[in-house]
C-alpha cells in the first residue's frame, strides 16, 4: 500500500499570533482567529485562490479571540461561534461582521480556553444546538443559543479541586455520543491531567481519569454515533486513545499510548529530540480510524487506529473490560520550525486541511493516498 503524503500547498504570512483555524462549511473559504500585537482579536476570512490564499473578510475583537467553531451552525448559515481571552461568548454572522453578534454572553470570569459546539445540523449531530466553553476559573458550561443570559448546565471545581482558592484550569471541551435527541456527552481536560466525561442527559460524571500532564486536545472520532473512542493530547508529548465501547467498572476504558508523540524530527526524517507538546488532534472525516496530530516542534503526524481481534474480555472480577488497540504512524513531516496549534480537515475534499502555527503562517496542506485506507 502506497504511504500518504502531507505536502504544503499554500504558505500565507500573517501579522497576528494564530490560535485557532477553520474551514467555512461546503467553501473554499478559511477562517483564522487570533491575537494582534496590540492585544486586539482578529477574525480573518481567506480563500483559495489559483495556488494563493486572498483575504476577503475582516473582523476585529477588543481582545484576543482563542478558538471557533461551526458545530452549532446551520449549513444554509455562515454563523461562527468563538470564544476570548476575556471570557466573551459570541456567535457571528461571517456575512454581515459589520452587525451586531447574533449571540452574545459573558460566559466566564477572566480568560477562557476552549470550545466545542454541536447540534446545528452541521455534521449530522442530533439534538439541541449548544456550545460548550472551558475557562480558567475551572467551570464548564453548555449554552443553548435558544436561551440568554445564563447556560443550560454548569460544572463549577468544588472546594477540594480548587485547593488554595486555585481552580484546575479547564484547557479543552469536547461533545460525542450526540446520536439521538436525547443522548449527549461532553469531556473536559484541565492543566493538571484531569479528563472528566459528563453524561449531559444523567447530569453526572460518567468516568474521569488522570494523564500526569496537562490536557491540550481532545477529540471523539465521531460525535454522531454512540461513543466509539476518544482521543486526548498532552504536554510533554502524550498521547492516549480510549476505547469507549466497554466500561470497567473501575478500570475504566481501555487504552493505548504513545509517550513521545510530539518528538522533533532530524533532517533526515528520522524522529529525535525530547518530548514537546502535542497542540491538538483532529479526526479524517471520511475515515475516523485516521486522525492527525500536532507538535510543539512544528510536525504533523499522521496515525491509523487499528482494533484488536475482540474489543472486549472477560476481567478477573467477571466484569466486561475493554481492549485496547494498537498505533500505528503512518506518516510524519515537518512544515514549521515553530508549534503547530491548530489544525482541521475539509469534510469534503479528503486530505485537504489547513492549520496554524506561532511562526505566524497559514498553511492549505494536501495528504494523498488516504482514500487507500
Amino acid at each position: 500500500m502506497d504511504k500518504p503524503y502531507v505536502l504544503c500547498h499554500i504558505e500565507k504570512a500573517v501579522d497576528f499570533t494564530i490560535f485557532d483555524t477553520r474551514w467555512l462549511p461546503c467553501s473554499a473559504k478559511c477562517v483564522v482567529l487570533g491575537s494582534k500585537p496590540n492585544g486586539k482579536g482578529v477574525l480573518r476570512v481567506f480563500e483559495m485562490n489559483t495556488g494563493h490564499l486572498d483575504v476577503v473578510k475582516e473582523y476585529e475583537y477588543k481582545t484576543t479571540l482563542k478558538s471557533g467553531s461551526f458545530g452549532a451552525n446551520s449549513l444554509k448559515r455562515s454563523h461562527m461561534s468563538v470564544i476570548s481571552f476575556d471570557g466573551q461568548l459570541q456567535v457571528l454572522d461571517l456575512e454581515r461582521l459589520d452587525a451586531a453578534a447574533i449571540y452574545s454572553v459573558q460566559a466566564h470570569n477572566g480568560m477562557a480556553h476552549g470550545l466545542d459546539a454541536i447540534g446545528g445540523g452541521y455534521m449530522k449531530n442530533c439534538g439541541a444546538p449548544e456550545i460548550a466553553t472551558g475557562g480558567a476559573d475551572g467551570c464548564v458550561k453548555v449554552w443553548d443559543l435558544r436561551q440568554k443570559d445564563s447556560p443550560v448546565v454548569c460544572m463549577e471545581p468544588t472546594t477540594s479541586q480548587q485547593g488554595e482558592n486555585m481552580p484546575r484550569e479547564c484547557w479543552t471541551v469536547a461533545f460525542g455520543d450526540s446520536f439521538n435527541n436525547d443522548e449527549r456527552s461532553l469531556v473536559a481536560g484541565y492543566d493538571n491531567g484531569d479528563v472528566k466525561m459528563f453524561d449531559l442527559r444523567q447530569m453526572k460524571i460518567r468516568w474521569e481519569t488522570n494523564t500526569k500532564n496537562g490536557i491540550c486536545c481532545a477529540e471523539f472520532d465521531r460525535r454522531d454515533i454512540p461513543m466509539n473512542k476518544l482521543v486526548v493530547t498532552t504536554l510533554e508529548g502524550g498521547l492516549h486513545v480510549y476505547d469507549l465501547r466497554t466500561q470497567h467498572p473501575k478500570k475504566g476504558f481501555a487504552c493505548a499510548s504513545e509517550k513521545d508523540a510530539g518528538r522533533s524530527l532530524g533532517t533526515n526524517g528520522v524522529i529525535n529530540g525530547g518530548r514537546a507538546t502535542v497542540w491538538c488532534v483532529r479526526h479524517l472525516p471520511q475515515n475516523r480510524e485516521i486522525f492527525v496530530t500536532c507538535g510543539g516542534t512544528g510536525a504533523i503526524r499522521l496515525w491509523q487506529y487499528k482494533y484488536p481481534e475482540k474489543r472486549v474480555k472477560e476481567a478477573s472480577d467477571g466484569c466486561s473490560q475493554g481492549v485496547a488497540g494498537k498505533l500505528q504512524m503512518l506518516q510524519a513531516t515537518s512544515v514549521s520550525s515553530q508549534p503547530i496549534n491548530s489544525f482541521d480537515w475539509h469534510t469534503d475534499k479528503i486530505g485537504l486541511a489547513v492549520c496554524g502555527s506561532f511562526d505566524q503562517a497559514v498553511r492549505i496542506l494536501l495528504t494523498t493516498n488516504l482514500n487507500l485506507y
